[in-house]
């Protein structure tokens, strides 16, 4: 080997899952454990970048970095998301891949799959924030939106409350309300799930527990629906209507100062000046480091919006590439072998 080459390991999601990574409850925990780390300083949280290429339907590529100070590893998210992807071609709406570099001498020792990661992160999020605001003995979750996120927040939802025994979901089409069951029924095989045909009403009054997960930029949840005493998690950019928000008792946000200047409907209504700072009752890690309370009472509406941080991506991109790494999957590839004038041949490979 020569003193200059440079080497990764490349992992595929099938690396991955073949590994061991699909563990929610590791996710959850990694998620804990790093935003702890974000409240005491250890990470380095730069503003994402994001490209729109349609502002209608919101397709966009996204470069998200972070890095992990104690860890010494620097990370990257190249995320994609085109919502018109199913209705119209039948693909997924969201792929994305992972670059990890050590910070010792800046060399890349991981280029992976970043879909199942980031979905996971999604659904993990949700759930720490159910951990802590979420009823105990809950046991009804609702769902608009039967995507890969609203499945992953369902796998979460039930390690964060195994009480949940009663699963509604309202989707676009009859199609995807049928996959969405189909799917989680063998993973959950106890719990109840009910389509509703679309009927968004349906699915969410008197769940204890209420996801909207989708691509629409419209007030689909309605304030009517939310009963006292039921925990909202909010995955989109604007998926309720203005009174959900101001009828909440708790507002709480993985990150404000992010989620201000996003589209969310908390963004929303801080740009129309109807809502501000001193509404947010808390951050996520402010809840996890105990420095903030969850939930105080069975009658709280609490609302919590994750905009999505890319330092929680990058921690957990890292647990999933050394359980592979140890789990001997993947290949590793050469980025080069020498230098580039050290290559023997290199007068020959000059053009002018």
């Amino acid at each position: 080997m020569s003193h200059h080459e440079v080497d990764f390991n490349y992992f595929s999601q099938e690396d991955l899952l073949d590994s061991g990574c699909f563990d929610m409850q590791l996710i959850m925990d990694v998620v804990e454990q790093t935003l702890l780390a974000f409240e005491k300083g250890s990470i380095m949280f730069p503003e994402k970048i994001v490209q729109i290429f349609d502002p209608r339907t919101q397709e966009r590529i996204n470069c998200l970095p972070a890095t992990m100070l104690d860890e010494k590893i620097c990370g990257m998210k190249w995320v994609s998301v085109f919502p018109e992807n199913p209705r119209k071609y039948n693909l997924q709406n969201l792929s994305a891949i992972f670059v990890l570099s050590e910070i010792e001498h800046g060399f890349p020792v991981a280029v992976m799959d970043g879909t199942l990661a980031s979905n996971m992160r999604v659904g993990a999020v949700g759930a720490v924030a159910a951990k802590y605001l979420a009823k105990k003995d809950a046991q009804t979750i609702g769902f608009i939106g039967a995507g890969e996120q609203a499945k992953m927040h369902l796998l979460a939802m039930k390690v964060a409350r195994p009480s949940l025994k009663i699963c509604r979901v309202s989707a676009l089409s009859k199609a995807e309300e049928h996959e969405f069951i189909t799917q989680l029924l063998p993973v959950l095989p106890d719990m109840q799930f009910i389509p509703t045909n679309g009927n968004a009403k349906s699915a969410m009054e008197d769940a204890d527990i209420l996801v909207t997960a989708t691509s629409a930029q419209a007030p689909l949840l309605k304030a009517d629906w939310v009963k006292p005493g039921a925990f909202y998690s909010h995955v989109g950019g604007w998926e309720d209507e203005y009174a959900v928000v101001t009828q909440s008792d708790k507002i709480v946000c993985d990150d404000w100062k992010t989620v201000m200047h996003r589209t969310q409907t908390l963004s929303r209504m801080y740009n129309e000046g109807l809502l501000s700072s001193h509404d947010l009752h808390a951050d996520l890690h402010e809840l996890v480091a105990g420095d903030k309370p969850g939930r105080e009472s069975e009658q709280e509406r609490i609302y919590f919006n994750a905009v999505g941080l890319s330092y929680l991506d990058v921690a957990i991109a890292l647990t999933m590439y050394r359980k592979a790494k140890d789990a001997r999957v993947g290949k590793s590839l050469a980025l080069q072998h020498e230098m580039i004038f050290e290559h023997p041949d290199i007068a020959k490979k000059i053009r002018f």
